[in-house]
Formats: C-alpha cells, sequence, structure tokens
C-alpha cells in the first residue's frame, strides 16, 4: 500500500528505527517504498545506515553492500555500518577490505574513532597481525590513541596475537583506564597461559566486579588449576559486595567436578535454588557435570529430569556419566531417547558410547558405533575415538586387529593410542609385541613412564631381573619420576589432597566454604 504523504515522514522514520527487528521480506518491501516515493527531508545516508544495520542483523551481507553501492557519496556513517556489516557477519577479512579502500579512496572521508573498535576486533579475530599494527598506527596518526575503549581493544587484540608484551605497553600507556581495562588485562594473561602475571594484575585491582573474578576464576579452571579457582570463589565470597553469576558458577561447578568436591557442588546446587531463578540450560549441564564426575548418578538423574531444556551437550553428558560407572544399558538408553527427540549426536556423545563399550567389554557394538559415526552422522573421527576402539579391541584381546587400526588412522597416533595397545598386551601378556609398542612410544615421548614401567615389568616376569633393573635405571638416570597417586577427600567443607609419599601429615588443604 503506498505511503500517505502526510505521514509519510514520520512512518518512514518509525519504520526506519525498527529496522532491525524486521525481516528480509518486509525489509525488501519498506527499501521498496522508499525507492518508488522516496521522503525529501531523509538524508540518503541515514536510510542506508538504517538497511545496511538491518541487512547485517539478517545476515544478508550481499543486500548491504548492494545498498552501499548504490550511495553516490557515502558520509562516514555509511562507511562505518558497510564495514561494521561485516564484521557482525564474520566477513572479517572484507571487512579489513573496506577499510582500506576507505583510506585510498580520495573522495572518502577520514575514519572516525568509533569504526576502530570494529576493526580491532577483525584484525584479533583473523589473527592479522600486520594489518592489527596498521590499524593502531592509523589510530595514533589520528590522535584517538588516548581514547580508553580503544586502549581496551588494542590490549585484547595484542593479547590474542599472543603477545602480552604489547599488550602490557599499551596498557601502561592508557592515560585513563576503567574495570574493563584491568579486566581484558587478566582475561589475556589468563589465555596466554601467565596466570602469575594475571593474579598479580587481579591484585592490584581497586574496582573488581563480577567480570573480574570471573576473568580469574576461569582463567584458572582454562588451564587446570582447579583448586585455585575454588580458592578465588572462597575469596569472592568473603569479600562480598559482588553475587555470583551463571559465569562464576558454571566455571567453579567445572572445578568441584575435576577435583571431586562433591559436598561443595552440592551447596551450589542449593544456592541455584536459593536464587529462585530456576535452572537454565548451561548451569543445568553443569551440574550434570559435576555430579556425574563426583560420582552420584543418581542427583545427575535428578538435574536432567528437572531440566525444562535439553541439548545434545544435556544428552552426552548423561551419556559419558552412565558410561564411565559401568552402566552400558544406561547409557544406550539416553542414547535412544535423544534420538527419539530429534537430537543429533555429536562427537561427544560417541566418544561416550565408546567408553561405555570399553568398560562393558561390548566389542562389536562398539565397532558398529564407530562406523554408525563415520557413515551416517559424517562425523570424522578424532584422536580419542581411535583410542577407545583401540582400547576396546585391545582389552578383548584383539590385538592385530588393534594394531592395523593404528597402523590405518589417518592421523598421527598418539602416546595415548599406543598406550591403549599397550594396556591390551600387558592384560595379554603379549610381550613380544607389548616391547615393540613400548619402543614405539618412547620414541614419540621419551619420557612416557608407562614405557619403562612395562619394560621392566616384562623383563623381570620372565626372569631377566637385570635387564629390568638396567630399565629402572635409565629412569633414574635420565630424571623421569613415576607420577604418584593422589587422592582427594572432603571433609568438614576443606578438599584434603594427598600423593602417595605424603606423610600423614602432609599434603594440600583447600579450605570450600
Amino acid at each position: 500500500m503506498k505511503l500517505q504523504s502526510h505521514s509519510h515522514l514520520k512512518l518512514t522514520t518509525l519504520l526506519l528505527n525498527y529496522a532491525e527487528h524486521f525481516q528480509t521480506k518486509q525489509l525488501l518491501q519498506i527499501q521498496a517504498q522508499l525507492i518508488t516515493n522516496p521522503p525529501l527531508s531523509l538524508h540518503p545516508n541515514l536510510i542506508a545506515v538504517k538497511l545496511i544495520g538491518a541487512c547485517a542483523a539478517n545476515a544478508n551481507l550481499y543486500h548491504a553492500q548492494l545498498i552501499f553501492a548504490q550511495l553516490p557519496n557515502p558520509n562516514v556513517f555509511s562507511w562505518n555500518a558497510i564495514i561494521k556489516a561485516h564484521i557482525n557477519c564474520g566477513a572479517w577479512e572484507h571487512a579489513l577490505n573496506c577499510f582500506n579502500r576507505q583510506l585510498s579512496l580520495p573522495s572518502a572521508p577520514n575514519p572516525n574513532e568509533y569504526i576502530y573498535t570494529s576493526l580491532i576486533k577483525a584484525c584479533a579475530g583473523l589473527e592479522a597481525i600486520a594489518d592489527g599494527l596498521k590499524v593502531h598506527a592509523v589510530v595514533i596518526k589520528s590522535g584517538f590513541d588516548n581514547n580508553i575503549h580503544l586502549g581496551t581493544s588494542l590490549v585484547d587484540m595484542y593479547f590474542k596475537f599472543r603477545e602480552p608484551a604489547s599488550a602490557g605497553q599499551v596498557f601502561d600507556e592508557m592515560p585513563l583506564r576503567d574495570v574493563v581495562s584491568w579486566n581484558t588485562m587478566v582475561s589475556g594473561y589468563c589465555l596466554c597461559g601467565d596466570l602469575e602475571s594475571a593474579r598479580r594484575v587481579f591484585d592490584q585491582m581497586l574496582e573488581r566486579d563480577v567480570v573480574s573474578w570471573n576473568a580469574m576464576i576461569g582463567g584458572y579452571v582454562q588451564n587446570g588449576k582447579y583448586s585455585d579457582a575454588i580458592e578465588v570463589f572462597h575469596e569472592m565470597q568473603k569479600v562480598g559486595g559482588v553475587v555470583p553469576d551463571d559465569v562464576t558458577l558454571v566455571s567453579v561447578l567445572s572445578a568441584c567436578a575435576h577435583v571431586g568436591a562433591l559436598d561443595f557442588g552440592r551447596w551450589i546446587d542449593r544456592f541455584v535454588g536459593w536464587r529462585g531463578r530456576g535452572l537454565n540450560l548451561y548451569l543445568g549441564n553443569a551440574l550434570i557435570d559435576m555430579y556425574a564426575k563426583c560420582g552420584t548418578m543418581e542427583e545427575a538423574r535428578r538435574i536432567f529430569d528437572g531440566m525444562w531444556e535439553r541439548d545434545v551437550i544435556s544428552w552426552s553428558t548423561m551419556i559419558c556419566g552412565s558410561g564411565t560407572h559401568g552402566d552400558a544399558d544406561e547409557a544406550f538408553g539416553y542414547y535412544s531417547k535423544m534420538l527419539e527427540c530429534g537430537v543429533k549426536p555429536n562427537e561427544v556423545t560417541f566418544m561416550g558410547l565408546l567408553s561405555a563399550c570399553s568398560h562393558a567389554g561390548l566389542v562389536d557394538k562398539g565397532i558398529e558405533l564407530f562406523s554408525r559415526m563415520i557413515q551416517v552422522y559424517r562425523i570424522v573421527p578424532k584422536v580419542g575415538h581411535y583410542g577407545c576402539v583401540i582400547d576396546l579391541l585391545s582389552r578383548a584381546g584383539r590385538l592385530d586387529e588393534a594394531e592395523d587400526l593404528i597402523n590405518s588412522m589417518p592421523i598421527e597416533p598418539n602416546v595415548i593410542v599406543w598406550g591403549a595397545l599397550l594396556g591390551g598386551c600387558r592384560i595379554h601378556k603379549d610381550f613380544r609385541r607389548g616391547e615393540r609398542v613400548a619402543q614405539r612410544l618412547l620414541e614419540l615421548d621419551s619420557e612416557y613412564t608407562g614405557s619403562y614401567v612395562y619394560i621392566a615389568g616384562a623383563k623381570a616376569s620372565v626372569g631377566r631381573v637385570d635387564d629390568a633393573a638396567n630399565c629402572w635405571l635409565r629412569m633414574q638416570h635420565k630424571g623421569i619420576i613415576k607420577d604418584p597417586g593422589c587422592s582427594k577427600i572432603e571433609v568438614h567443607n576443606t578438599l584434603h589432597e594427598f600423593k602417595e609419599c605424603d606423610n600423614a601429615s602432609s599434603g594440600k588443604d583447600i579450605q570450600l566454604f
């Protein structure tokens, strides 16, 4: 219907302001009206900016480019819009090309400070170091280097380039910093695995928000320092003033799962209930994972059954938990229900199923699932999938098949794969094959203790005591130490950690809450 002239401008402005909420078909209708009955008082660049943004929101980058191409003299806001449209659609390289074109065209306006944050994000995403340095140089040349948002974006970019020294230099030269700048430093050092520097910056912060605590806790979790993550969460509780959010709780639940802090995980479960906001998908999945890894499948089932929404992670976690605890029937039961609900399995699902087969000794079932994963679901097996199947065959004594599968792998077998075969050789006393496999493991990792232990044990078992002793001496000479056994026990809200060599008074204690 043709727009009435008396309300044309008002209605057009209203439609353009809400354009990002429309679907592509509705956008085309609006654009058709604007072409056939253009509002004289609205500048073409203003209309273009609104439509380009709406196209980006609908992931229709091609149409956004067509709109931009029709502008006779695009202004700085139109250039910003088309560059941001490319970035929002993930076309980072094209965004940088647009920026370079803007710089090279004599008629194009100079970029303003608002576009550089998006360009820095594109450089970081592409890990385009040369382009990142160029953008940084243009920022300085344009006099925008004192902008706090650009400075923070540059810090983040250099961390993603794995250049922590450059990130630190930019941060140190910033005349103003806010909590976001400090948080970026903490997250960046954690990303680079430098937890000591991350903690130093964190401890220097005069103001911390929940993102600050999440960065430090998440950094410890991502780098395998689970006990430290729990300690930081405990510190967060003592300091007060900051309420843990879902990101905090998911990270801490992951730490609990890895160290076996069941009672603390239960406390977080109760805390989620006390908040009265219900259980969302991500917290539900984290609680299932924690309970499953802590060995309480009953409570994992309770959480799973109470979830309104479930995704492939929810189902896969239950399958993995059931399989790990030796209940293959339950694992396959969840797999069947998952398929009935129309949820497509992923690589983690099949890892759980193959692990269940391995624990239950279901060799043929495991091989069938492995084939189904490849042929039906088109999932390319990773080294972990091969490791499960080889472990399954090796435990069953089908060592020839296991070794043939290793030799036919399209990816390089690692120590886990060869170690699974070595385990089968140990079980079925195939010493000749075992010694050959152990030597192969030493070629891959000269400090792989399992090979030395196996070779020494194999030689000792056939009376070659001197050879066994020499093997142990080689380990000692190279400084290779067999990892001691480790146990953790949770008593009175404190997690006690003991190693094989500890006496009654040693070990590490972690206060939980």
